[in-house]
């Protein structure tokens, strides 16, 4: 909106950020104009986004505002990429790679990823009917949690247990974890946009409690026990190539979700594949999360700016999902379940971390777009 006013030949602009408002004053001939427009409930749609970003790089001083106008439309009236079935089925395999990134096995992993997939399939149903977006996500975290307790209890009935119970059934509401709220709140407040930065914690803060809610009640249902068991034991060098492989497809699928073209989809899997393994890395050496979060945030930011200058791909197209696979979102909901359950330091310690691995993952983004400036 800055670049657009100044090529439409105003003076002066400024903007204000809100969750549910935008509010832009622009100034030409020492005559102050206010626009006010709310954006809807809140999405992440890349390719909408890179549109937006790409119309404002090409207009010019000639470009006037009904021409610009008929530009937005056609932007903002173009459908979807994917169905909610291909989505769902990302989110489905989005969550089977959180499950082993977090130490589960294949068995486990099904589980998670038909979890995860009707998780997300009920949660486009609800918001099609109008409910209230906290209720849906709540609902949707008992559906999810709940479909994997009931496809675990299926394969123990064939035989299949397995002793990694618990990091399924976190990992398969994790696709609920507002990341994209979470570091854009840190940007706002880098950028001292303290009123966007404050609605957007909130919202994001809501968002988690609502999800920790629907897992409360199958946790009370089904008698879940949240202690971590030790991870599977795995030769190293394969490894790390299972992790590799799943940082790839569950940031493929995220990308995914949030309409990205294929071309970006593919990239951003490169990229979390990359960035998300040097994080895991830097930890088995003795690093710890927060600093490795950075390097590995850092990273994806300077890769970002690359694949901006070499290929016009905007940069937040292709920072936004390799991010939110590293968010620790079971870091988070542990920390809610546990001050639940009254287990306080244990909830401090989970909450501890979580708050500082995100603070690092936007310090990271932010130091590297000093290099692009």
């Amino acid at each position: 909106m800055d670049l657009m006013a100044r090529k439409l030949g105003f003076d002066d602009v400024v903007l204000s950020l809100s969750l549910e408002a935008v509010t832009i004053g622009a100034c030409r001939a020492r005559v102050w104009t206010t626009a006010t427009r709310s954006p809807g409930p809140p999405a992440v749609n890349t390719r909408r986004i890179a549109e937006l970003e790409q119309l404002a790089k090409a207009a010019g001083p000639g470009d006037g505002a009904r021409d610009l106008e008929s530009k937005l439309a056609e932007i903002e009236s173009r459908p979807p990429l994917y169905s909610t079935a291909q989505i769902a089925g990302a989110i489905a395999l989005a969550s089977a790679g959180f499950a082993f990134l977090n130490g589960a096995g294949p068995v486990e992993m099904t589980a998670t990823a038909i979890g995860g997939g009707f998780g997300h399939w009920s949660r486009v149903l609800l918001s099609h009917r109008g409910l209230s977006q906290y209720g849906v996500v709540a609902l949707a975290a008992a559906t999810a949690s709940g479909t994997y307790v009931l496809a675990a209890a299926f394969a123990d009935l064939l035989g299949l247990g397995f002793p990694h119970y618990p990091i399924g059934f976190l990992a398969s509401v994790l696709f609920l974890v507002p990341g994209v709220p979470l570091i854009s709140a840190l940007f706002d407040l880098l950028q001292l946009q303290t009123v966007a930065a404050l609605s957007r914690l909130a919202h994001a803060a809501v968002i988690l409690l609502a999800a920790a809610f629907g897992l409360g009640i199958v946790i009370a249902i089904a008698g879940v026990d949240l202690s971590r068991p030790p991870p599977i034991a795995i030769a190293y060098p394969l490894k790390l190539l299972l992790r590799a492989a799943a940082s790839f497809v569950a940031a493929s699928a995220f990308a995914l979700s949030f309409n990205s073209t294929p071309r970006t989809v593919l990239a951003v899997g490169l990229l979390a594949l990359g960035a998300n393994s040097l994080r895991l890395i830097l930890i088995d050496i003795g690093l710890m999360p927060a600093p490795a979060a950075f390097f590995a945030a850092l990273a994806i930011g300077l890769a970002a700016l690359a694949m901006d200058w070499r290929f016009n791909v905007p940069p937040v197209s292709s920072t936004v999902a390799p991010i939110i696979i590293m968010i620790p979102g079971l870091s988070a909901f542990e920390a809610i379940v546990l001050f639940n359950s009254g287990q306080v330091l244990e909830a401090l310690r989970a909450a501890a971390m979580c708050g500082f691995v995100i603070g690092a993952l936007a310090i990271g983004l932010a130091s590297a777009r000093l290099f692009g400036r």
